[in-house]
């Protein structure tokens, strides 16, 4: 067995200050907001570099403003947009600037529609004549201006509208637009959840163009939930959800000529997906990236808007899958910026305005986490990597050549910059496992400190009077790998007596759980636990991010193989330490999560005692294309692959204690998996227990059901973790 610390975090004062008091952490607490953070509103830098604007939502009298602040003194400069001064507005959600910060789209009645869409009534107000102009009657969607902020584009019931603010006259682009048929704008189901947007059109850089897909849905099979409500008869919610090997919508790309008043479309040779269109700096060139099927191989195009000519920029290809990402920047003479994993690990490259490799900008064995922005003036890339530990974020700058690179945090953790629009200042939003987030300013040429905005010091006052045990770091050898890992003990744990220990794991591919950052509502429940006597773990294993392209793709074709090989190990290891009990294991986990936790219970039926699944996936041929096929291709192609790791086909396996709990409304991971399962189980005459939300989605909340549901949870654990405690 080898553990190797790395380090721990609270420290030996702040740990024996926790040991003398006496309160302990409730689940009350947890979800009534007790331990809620305090943060920055959310702020869009102005385009003079020197001020940002800020939404601030007066909860007394539910007034909304808009406010000007300056970067330098952190002084309110002015009040921009004021809802007491509409009759129409009592308050506004969020707000979008036309490029030239003429206009401002404000938000009112905001009605979700899936994880990231939703409707809405819509207004833009004018900020020199301080008109407010209503966008439509109806509830509509992706409302944006143009550039010059003269008119307003916006999508209503699958078709696009464009409405100019001078003449207020309505132009619709498009007719065949219809439910669960054409989408003409925004996208599908699939798209929105997988490729994670939803506006499908954008405005050229004059104005004179809209460049829009649309998405043919007719072949594409329906799934249906049932609605429980509040009504005598349940309803049904019908939407189209393609499952992998099933049909995926047609996307096809067109632009949008404003003076013609004409549509036209590009001819991509057949493009599986389009994840992505940019407009390029010229007004007449758009980009536009493709993706095959499998995934494997990514091309980003040129379209000449003028005569609709076709050309390629670059090609991606990859063994297993190309990563979708929002990297891409063309500077003033559209060469471009881009980020790729073909060296092994993910960084920043650089290609003439033809597509031709210029230079690679950042090389090493880390990962560049996230691509901030360029510096054109002062020949800067301003970007966040794990150069100090794969569990740190730091933020960097460094010349387009890949010189003069300068670390510009220094403090170690997790640290993420947002930089004003010309790069003069960033905030700096810091946190790791004993800091909860602080936010600075500082001056973007050396990282220099101007001012702390926000400290949490009210919160870090407030657990002092609580028991809090030590997040311990460290890396573990499993199955050939050094893998992160972090451990919560009990603070009083006494090494001569055992411990039931728990693994708490998502595992999914490129994703991370063991990270040096401040601690989420599962972090405070996991205190919980510990204070009752567990040991809670976290190994991130195999397929897991930011270690390299080969280590989270060695999963590929094998979701669910290598992940749960390596629990069931880190387990087995973990039960060697002198204070675990290794008769007392258990697992859990969310989504992807609770897939791993149900399969290292039923594989791992030797080593795991006790498991909690909560939304999991049972089967991959139950979820979606992108995500499933990016992974897995597609269950004709990759059978074994899907079924030989798929908890349906082994029930018989179950031996220990397990809970599977799933929403009846999970529009993501349908409920059908849970079903599925239980069905399953029934027939091999397996006993367990479960429970099921009413038209509860994904994320299982909304009033006291966040309570309900950890409760249930921390008492399944207590009585069969603790149950035979012989401490």
């Amino acid at each position: 067995m080898k553990i190797v610390p790395l380090f721990c975090f609270l420290g030996l004062s702040l740990m024996q200050l926790a040991i003398g008091q006496e309160k302990q952490i409730s689940l009350e607490e947890i979800y009534d907001g007790t331990f809620s953070t305090e943060g920055l509103e959310v702020l869009r830098s102005m385009d003079n570099g020197k001020q940002y604007s800020v939404l601030n939502f007066d909860r007394s009298d539910r007034k909304s403003t808009i406010d000007l602040y300056d970067y330098d003194t952190q002084e309110k400069v002015e009040t921009l947009v004021n809802s007491a001064d509409f009759k129409d507005i009592p308050f506004f959600t969020s707000y979008e600037f036309s490029d030239d910060e003429s206009k401002v789209i404000l938000a009112t009645e905001i009605e979700p529609i899936f994880r990231h869409s939703r409707i809405g009534i819509y207004y833009v107000y004018d900020v020199e004549s301080k008109e407010l102009t209503r966008i439509s009657d109806q509830k509509i969607r992706e409302p944006s201006l143009s550039p010059d902020g003269s008119n307003v584009a916006y999508v209503y019931e699958n078709n696009m509208y464009i409405l100019d603010l001078e003449t207020s006259e309505t132009i619709q682009l498009t007719t065949d637009g219809k439910i669960n048929s054409v989408i003409n704008g925004v996208t599908d189901w699939v798209y929105e959840e997988e490729f994670a947007f939803v506006k499908a059109f954008e405005w050229n850089s004059d104005g004179s163009k809209i460049a829009f897909l649309r998405f043919d849905e007719s072949e594409v099979p329906e799934f249906s939930m049932d609605v429980i409500g509040q009504e005598l008869y349940p309803s049904q919610h019908r939407f189209k959800y393609p499952k992998a090997g099933e049909d995926n919508a047609v996307v096809s790309l067109n632009i949008y000529d404003r003076k013609k008043r004409e549509t036209s479309m590009a001819d991509l040779g057949n493009p599986y997906y389009i994840p992505r269109i940019k407009w390029r700096n010229h007004p007449q060139h758009l980009s536009v990236q493709t993706l095959n099927r499998h995934q494997n191989e990514l091309v980003l195009y040129d379209v000449n808007a003028k005569n609709m000519e076709t050309s390629v920029l670059l090609r991606e290809k990859d063994d297993a899958y190309v990563d979708i990402h929002d990297n891409l920047t063309f500077l003033a003479d559209d060469s471009f910026i881009w980020t790729s994993e073909r060296d092994g690990y993910n960084h920043i490259y650089l290609y003439d305005e033809d597509g031709e490799l210029m230079n690679q900008i950042t090389k090493g064995s880390w990962e560049v986490t996230n691509y901030y922005g360029y510096d054109q003036n002062e020949d800067r890339v301003y970007y966040q990597s794990t150069e100090n530990g794969s569990i740190n974020r730091d933020v960097y700058a460094i010349s387009s050549g890949g010189e003069d690179k300068m670390r510009l945090t220094k403090q170690e953790g997790t640290n993420h910059a947002d930089f004003s629009a010309d790069f003069t200042y960033f905030i700096n939003t810091f946190s790791n496992a004993e800091t909860p987030p602080v936010y600075t300013l500082h001056m973007s040429r050396e990282g220099e400190l101007v001012k702390v905005l926000e400290d949490n010091g009210a919160l870090k006052n407030l657990l002092k009077d609580y028991q809090l045990s030590p997040k311990e770091f460290s890396t573990i050898n499993i199955n050939g790998n050094e893998l992160n890992m972090w451990m919560v003990k009990p603070l009083d744990l006494d090494p001569d007596k055992k411990y039931p220990l728990l693994l708490f794991q998502y595992s999914g591919p490129g994703s991370q759980q063991v990270a040096n950052r401040w601690m989420g509502t599962n972090d405070y429940w996991h205190q919980l636990l510990a204070e009752k006597g567990i040991v809670v773990a976290c190994v991130d294993g195999r397929g897991t991010g930011l270690k390299g392209r080969d280590f989270k793709k060695v999963t590929y074709q094998e979701l669910g193989k290598y992940e749960v090989e390596d629990q069931i190990s880190a387990a087995k290891v973990l039960s060697e330490l002198p204070y675990i009990d290794d008769a007392r294991t258990g697992i859990w986990g969310w989504s992807y999560g609770g897939f791993m936790s149900t399969n290292c219970l039923l594989k791992g039926n030797d080593t795991f005692e006790m498991a909690v699944a909560v939304a999991p996936v049972t089967s991959w041929r139950f979820y979606d294309t992108i995500y499933t096929e990016r992974y897995m291709r597609t269950p004709q192609e990759n059978a074994s692959g899907y079924d030989e790791n798929s908890p349906l086909n082994y029930p018989e396996l179950l031996q220990g204690d397990y809970l599977l709990v799933h929403g009846s409304g999970d529009d993501n991971v349908h409920v059908q998996n849970t079903m599925r399962m239980i069905e399953a189980l029934v027939q091999a005459n397996k006993q367990f227990d479960w429970a099921i939300y009413p038209d509860r989605n994904h994320g299982i909340y909304g009033g006291n059901t966040r309570l309900h549901l950890y409760t249930m949870m921390t008492d399944f654990m207590i009585e069969n973790l603790l149950k035979t405690d012989n401490q």
